[in-house]
């Protein structure tokens, strides 16, 4: 099947398609959605074309913050599923209807995204578009495999394990939201590194508790 949706670049260009940056398309999420909990598939039915990048950095954002333990483990769950998808290759994300149903309070989200917003808007004006065979088929597959490993290390339960691979996974969907390889890059340098060096960390301790046996 061809795939009829707009390109990114196409709307671009498009006066009656103007660029919208990822802040303000997810505080309008948050202005315009009834009710007072926003269903997860209805998150991702507002966001329109750039939905895998910017359905990960409103997963990611929770993730980033210190010192939250519970909440990083519950998103991490449809982190894992949207970045198996970019590995293998989906055009549209799709998601069960499990976890379409899932909701969290509109006022919580709100405040997350005013919390968040001034950085974003930091990267927002960084960003622009370069590297961008980084962030287009096939090369955002291994996009998806940095956002993969980083989503399966928020999983574990233990602490260091989700701050930084959140913060890493935000800046890595921003740079595909913006088609910004060089914040791809630098996304999957700061999740993968740490996750490297609490792997080695982690096996060095063991090593050294299994030496005295």
């Amino acid at each position: 099947m061809t795939d009829t949706r707009p390109s990114d670049d196409a709307a671009a260009a498009d006066p009656a398609h103007p660029h919208e940056s990822a802040s303000d398309v997810l505080a309008r999420v948050a202005e315009t959605t009834p009710g007072d909990r926003i269903p997860l598939g209805e998150l991702i039915d507002a966001l329109g074309e750039r939905t895998f990048g910017l359905v990960m950095l409103v997963l990611a954002l929770p993730t980033a913050i210190p010192f939250l333990y519970g909440v990083p483990q519950v998103v991490s769950i449809p982190m894992v599923f949207v970045a198996a998808q970019l590995v293998i290759g989906r055009r549209a994300l799709w998601l069960p209807e499990g976890l379409r149903a899932r909701s969290f309070s509109k006022a919580d989200y709100a405040a997350m995204i005013a919390r968040a917003r001034p950085w974003l808007l930091r990267f927002e004006r960084l960003s622009r578009p370069r590297l961008v065979v980084l962030t287009r088929p096939p090369l955002d597959q291994l996009v998806g495999v940095a956002m993969l490993i980083a989503s399966l290390s928020i999983a574990v339960p233990l602490p260091l394990t989700n701050t930084v691979p959140g913060i890493g996974v935000a800046i890595l969907a921003l740079g595909l939201i913006e088609r910004d390889g060089l914040l791809v890059l630098g996304g999957a340098l700061v999740a993968l590194v740490w996750i490297g060096f609490l792997a080695f960390a982690g096996t060095t301790v063991v090593a050294a508790i299994l030496s005295l046996f």
